[in-house]
C-alpha cells in the first residue's frame, strides 16, 4: 500500500544533483543574511569607536584637559605608559588609568 508513496520519495533529482544542495543553501541563507546586519549594525561601529577611543588615549599630551569615565574634568599634568596624573583643583593631583580618559575636552565652556 505505501511501496508507490516509498518509492516517489527515495527516487533522486532529474537534474543529476544531490538532493541536499539547494536546499542546505537555502536553510543557511537566513542565518547568513542575519550575521550581515549584525556585523554591519554592532560590531563594526563598536570597533571602529574602540580604534578612535586607542588613537584619542594614544595623543593625550601634557596640558590636555580630559573628562574622565567617572566624570572628573582635569588638566593632564603627565601622562605616563598605563597612567595619567590629572590636576582637578589647586594643589590637588590625582592618578588615573589611561583607558579611564573618556574624552577631550575641547570645548572651553566648562572652565
Amino acid at each position: 500500500m505505501f511501496e508507490n508513496l516509498v518509492w516517489a520519495m527515495g527516487s533522486a533529482p532529474p537534474s543529476g544533483q544531490a538532493a541536499g544542495a539547494p536546499d542546505m543553501f537555502m536553510s543557511f541563507f537566513p542565518l547568513i543574511v542575519i550575521f550581515a546586519i549584525f556585523y554591519l549594525l554592532l560590531i563594526r561601529p563598536q570597533q571602529k569607536k574602540a580604534k578612535e577611543h586607542k588613537e584619542m588615549l594614544n595623543n593625550v599630551k601634557k596640558g590636555d584637559k580630559v573628562i574622565t569615565s567617572g566624570g572628573v574634568y582635569g588638566l593632564v599634568e603627565s601622562v605616563g605608559d598605563n597612567t595619567v596624573v590629572l590636576k582637578i583643583a589647586e594643589n590637588v593631583k590625582v592618578k588615573f588609568g589611561k583607558s579611564f580618559i573618556a574624552a577631550v575636552r575641547v570645548n572651553q565652556e566648562e572652565d
